[in-house]
């Protein structure tokens, strides 16, 4: 499944634009290439500063290498996972192996996702609204707009869920004959500790909250510029708010592919947004340019650290 994710960039834009979108390809300029590759580093080293604010201590002493670590191997399993399944499982993993139980990083990744859906939100507010004051030109604006419905409405279940959960998990309805009452007691503690875990990150200093979402503004900011970078390289012409809005409207369809990293639905989704702002070889060759920066550079620079933890992981298990 990964091989077949690493050839689907290459072979829709072989389908999409031919011989001649590889030919921009390699046409490449490659000041362009050095400074996306340079976005992508600064990108994992603020989600590591991220990690290290809400984890304030409470999984040892971690430092920014031991954290950049632990996001590129998280990083890679997300990437390598259909749906991204396996980035918050590595995750907790390797928290837990820092002392940090899988409970309280629960709770610690809900902050993260929370973190992403302000800002999202706040995104996509402000530039619905943009919409409707200017004469904009954007295809399929009303995209924009569900998007936004959307993710309020995720935001909305997920706040309400953690706020309400000691009354959920109290009431009868839940009292259903699978899973048994020993499971669902011990997932009932797992919850409430995350809750807590959830309370606690919460409680931390306004600064550090404010740093927090600093870092992931900065974070989105330079990630979903990867691919306004790759259509000025190719010679294409799109405003940077709509390649914004296609990376995440694109990136949000690639959660229902079958395959690792959304591949194909990713590619497929950016192209078919790009199209009608540039001719097909150019919205070939800037997704496949976007794609290596974005996902395969991801896989290359995570690969050797997830296998290095889990070799590690592996020694450390008692032996049966």
């Amino acid at each position: 499944m990964i091989a077949l994710a690493l050839m689907a960039p290459l072979v829709l834009t072989t389908w999409l634009g031919g011989a001649e979108a590889l030919q921009r390809v390699k046409q490449f300029p490659l000041e362009l290439l050095l400074l996306m590759l340079l976005l992508a580093f600064l990108c994992w080293n603020l989600n590591a500063m991220r990690m290290r604010l809400m984890l304030s201590g409470r999984a040892g002493r971690l430092g920014q290498r031991g954290a950049l670590g632990i996001e590129l191997a998280s990083k890679f399993a997300l990437c390598a996972t259909p749906g991204g399944s396996g980035g918050p499982v590595t995750l907790l993993m390797l928290l837990a192996q820092r002392g940090f139980p899988p409970a309280k990083g629960a709770a610690m990744f809900l902050i993260d996702q929370g973190c992403d859906l302000l800002f999202f939100l706040a995104m996509l507010g402000g530039l619905v609204l943009f919409s409707l004051l200017s004469d904009t030109q954007w295809p399929h604006q009303s995209l924009v707009q569900w998007a936004l419905v959307g993710l309020a409405f995720l935001a909305t279940v997920v706040i309400a869920v953690m706020r309400y959960l000691p009354s959920l998990l109290r009431s009868p309805s839940i009292n259903s004959p699978w899973p048994n009452r020993y499971r669902r007691r011990w997932l009932a503690r797992r919850l409430l500790r995350c809750r807590h875990a959830l309370k606690v990150t919460l409680k931390l200093p306004r600064s550090t909250l404010f740093a927090m979402l600093l870092l992931t503004t900065m974070h989105w900011l330079m990630r979903y510029s990867l691919l306004y970078l790759a259509v000025l390289g190719v010679g294409g012409h799109a405003d940077w708010m709509w390649t914004f809005l296609t990376q995440m409207l694109a990136m949000a369809a690639s959660q229902f592919s079958f395959l690792p990293g959304g591949a194909g639905a990713a590619e497929v989704g950016v192209g078919t947004l790009l199209l009608p702002l540039m001719e097909r070889e150019q919205a070939a060759a800037a997704v496949l340019i976007w794609r290596l920066v974005s996902y395969h550079l991801y896989l290359a620079a995570g690969a050797p650290l997830f296998v290095l933890y889990s070799y590690r992981m592996l020694r450390r298990s008692p032996a049966r």
